[in-house]
């Protein structure tokens, strides 16, 4: 179904790592490093109090500033929350919602995840929805249908004419950080056909085509291109391999090099 000629997208979760010196240096590491290649983007996403610093560096750059969260509801009294026209306010064009650790470390569930999503979409930001099984569920042989279930409720009521602003990040959660865990660039590949299959079910086969889905399961320099490499893996959600700009850079380089790749074999 894919022709693997999908634009790379590469994007930095920095989670709760930086000062606010550190976040800019690490930007300004990015933005120095980057070439901007034809098919391939690059997105950061600081921590919120960093988000107008990077945000500095970031303009005039081909990188885009992403948050990391959101709260679904524009403005009120939700002591600590951060709303998606505060996120506008700063520059952001993206918003990372349903991340593995919101799910199973803050209990936030499909509903919640969804009202974010319609929110975010409606204010004007791109989301990008992280769907994904923990070890037991994968041993319980659950992998498909909870899949299933976080992409069919996660997108529940999305227009369609909104779906070209929103990408899917699949997060094997068993393999993030997990030194006796890997998941393998043929499991990343089987488990991107899924999605894209269940995806096209759910809203027709052009927006499947047209849908970016990134990996994000411990990518890093020495496997970034065996990864991106795959069909239908679209590029890439980097959480640790993020905080240097070095190894960060070098996984972008891997993702220009794996287009150009296949910009000359489509």
């Amino acid at each position: 179904m894919n022709n693997n000629t999908q634009p790379k997208v590469i994007v930095a979760n920095w989670k709760m790592h930086t000062t606010s010196t550190e976040a800019i240096q690490l930007a300004q590491g990015v933005v120095t490093g980057f070439r901007e290649e034809h098919g391939v983007s690059v997105i950061l996403c600081p921590p919120f109090p960093y988000l107008t610093a990077v945000s500095d560096v970031l303009r005039g750059s081909p990188i885009a500033l992403g948050a990391q969260n959101m709260y679904p509801e524009k403005e009120g009294a939700f002591t600590g929350e951060v709303s998606p026209t505060m996120l506008l306010d700063v520059g952001c064009k993206y918003v990372i919602l349903g991340h593995s650790e919101r799910r199973h470390k803050l209990g936030e569930a499909d509903s919640f995840i969804n009202q974010k999503v319609l929110l975010a979409l409606a204010c004007g930001l791109d989301v990008i929805l992280c769907v994904g099984e923990t070890l037991a569920q994968r041993k319980a042989k659950q992998t498909e249908a909870l899949i299933d279930s976080q992409l069919s409720l996660g997108l529940a009521s999305v227009p369609a004419d909104a779906l070209s602003r929103v990408s899917i990040a699949y997060e094997p959660v068993w393999a993030i950080g997990n030194a006796d865990h890997h998941a393998t660039p043929q499991q990343a590949e089987d488990a991107h056909a899924m999605l894209r299959t269940r995806y096209e079910q759910i809203f027709g086969k052009p927006a499947a085509e047209a849908v970016s889905i990134q990996y994000g399961g411990s990518v890093v320099p020495d496997n970034a291109a065996a990864f991106l490499s795959r069909p239908g893996v679209d590029g890439a959600l980097i959480g640790g391999g993020s905080l240097k700009a070095d190894e960060f850079l070098a996984i972008v380089q891997a993702a220009v090099t794996v287009t150009k790749s296949e910009m000359q074999t489509a």
